[in-house]
C-alpha cells in the first residue's frame, strides 16, 4: 500500500482540507498520513476563524511521520503563512520526497482568505520548485503569475509560467469558466486539454483538494502523470455529480461516488456473465447474424466507450448454441458501445443491447 501524507488545514464542516484529502486517499487505496497546519471554523457557509499551527509543530508532524513511515507522495494544501511554506519547504528537501503535489490554496470557496498576501512569494520561491505537479484554479493562477487568467489560451500561458518558475508540470484548473470544465496539463513539452462536462450544481465544497490527493495516489501508486491526471479528474467529476446536499451554502462532493460506480462496473459484467450462461443454455445460435453478434451492457450514464461492458472478439455461432473468445469487459466492443449510447441518448434507461438475426 502506497503511502501518501497530506500538509493542509482542517475543514470542521469535513468537506474539504485535510479530511477531504484523507477519503480519497482511501477511497484510492492509498495509506493516508496527516500534517495539519491550521484549524479552521468552518460549514458550508463559510470559514469563520483560523487558528494558524506554530511552525515548529508542523515540522515536528512531519519529522514524526517521514522519520519512521516515510511517505511515496506528498500533497501540500492550505499552509496559511510564509514561515509554515519554508518549514515544509525544508522537510521536503531533508527528507528527499520527489512526488510532491503542491496545490496553493489561496482562497476557500466561500471567498475567505487562506493564505497571508507576504506568504505568497514565499510559496512561489520556495515551494513551488518542488513540486512533481501544482494544480492552481484559475483565480491562483492569476495570483502566482500575476495576470488574468479568462481563457483557455490564458490558462497555457500560466502553465507556462508556473512551469519557469520550477514545477516539474502544472495543470491549471478551468472549473469556473463556462461551457465544459476544461482542464490544461503542461509538462514543458506540450499542452493536453482534459475535459469533463460542467455539473450543474452548488455541491462543489472540496473539489480542489479532492482532485490534488487523488492525483498524489495515483502518482504514488506509479501512474503516468497524464492517466494520473485523467483518473483524478474522473474521480472528482463522479464526486460532483453525487455532491451532498448538506448545510445552507456550499455542500461538499461525495468522493465516495467512485466506489459505488466501481461497484455498478462490478455488477455490469456478472450480469453479463449470467446473460451468457443462460444464452448458452437456451440454444439461441439461430439468433446470431453470419456477422456474429455482441452483448453489451452500459454504465448509468455513460459517457464514452470505456463505460459500457461487452464481449472481446464478439460472440459466435456454435451449431445450436453460442461462444465467446473471452469474458466481458468494459471498452471491448467499440461497434456495440456506440449502438448502446445513440440509444441512451434518447432513452437514457435503455442501458443493455444486443445484436441479433432478424
Amino acid at each position: 500500500m502506497k503511502r501518501i501524507l497530506t500538509i493542509a488545514g482542517s475543514d470542521s464542516g469535513g468537506g474539504a482540507g485535510i479530511q477531504a484529502d484523507l477519503k480519497a486517499i482511501t477511497l484510492l487505496g492509498g495509506y493516508g498520513m496527516s500534517v495539519l497546519t491550521a484549524l479552521t471554523a468552518q460549514n458550508t457557509m463559510g470559514v469563520q476563524e483560523v487558528h494558524e499551527v506554530p511552525a515548529s509543530f508542523v515540522e515536528r508532524q512531519i519529522d514524526a511521520v517521514l522519520s519512521d513511515i516515510g511517505a511515496d507522495a506528498i500533497k501540500t494544501g492550505m499552509l496559511a503563512n510564509a514561515e509554515i511554506i519554508g518549514a515544509v519547504a525544508g522537510k521536503i528537501k531533508q527528507y528527499r520526497v520527489t512526488k510532491v503535489v503542491v496545490d496553493p490554496v489561496m482562497v476557500a470557496k466561500g471567498g475567505a482568505s487562506l493564505l497571508q498576501r507576504e506568504a505568497e512569494e514565499t510559496l512561489i520561491r520556495k515551494l513551488i520548485p518542488l513540486a512533481f505537479v501544482a494544480t492552481p484554479n484559475l483565480h491562483e493562477a492569476a495570483v502566482l503569475t500575476g495576470r488574468k487568467v479568462g481563457s483557455i489560451d490564458g490558462m497555457k500561458k500560466a502553465a507556462r509560467r508556473i512551469y519557469e518558475m520550477g514545477s516539474k508540470s502544472v495543470v491549471v484548473k478551468g472549473g469556473h469558466l463556462k461551457g465544459d470544465a476544461i482542464d490544461i496539463l503542461y509538462d514543458g513539452h506540450i499542452y493536453e486539454e482534459i475535459k469533463s462536462p460542467r455539473i450543474e450544481t452548488r455541491n462543489t465544497h472540496g473539489t480542489g483538494c479532492t482532485f490534488a490527493s487523488a492525483m498524489a495516489t495515483l502518482i504514488a501508486r506509479g501512474e503516468a502523470l497524464p492517466d494520473a491526471v485523467r483518473k483524478a479528474k474522473t474521480f472528482v467529476t463522479l464526486a460532483i455529480q453525487s455532491g451532498l446536499p448538506l448545510g445552507k451554502g456550499t455542500g461538499p462532493t461525495n468522493p465516495f461516488a467512485y466506489v459505488l460506480r466501481e461497484m455498478e462496473r462490478y455488477r455490469v459484467i456478472q450480469e453479463l456473465k449470467k446473460a451468457f450462461e443462460l444464452a448458452k443454455k437456451e440454444n439461441v445460435g439461430h439468433l446470431v447474424p453470419e456477422v456474429s453478434s455482441n452483448l453489451g451492457y452500459a454504465l448509468p450514464g455513460a459517457e464514452g466507450i470505456e463505460d459500457v461492458a461487452a464481449f472481446p472478439g464478439r460472440i459466435v455461432r456454435f451449431k445450436d448454441t453460442v461462444v465467446s473468445f473471452g469474458d466481458p469487459e468494459f471498452g471491448a466492443s467499440r461497434h456495440i458501445a456506440k449502438m448502446i449510447m445513440t440509444v441512451m441518448s434518447f432513452h437514457p434507461g435503455n442501458e443493455t443491447q444486443m445484436n441479433i438475426r432478424k
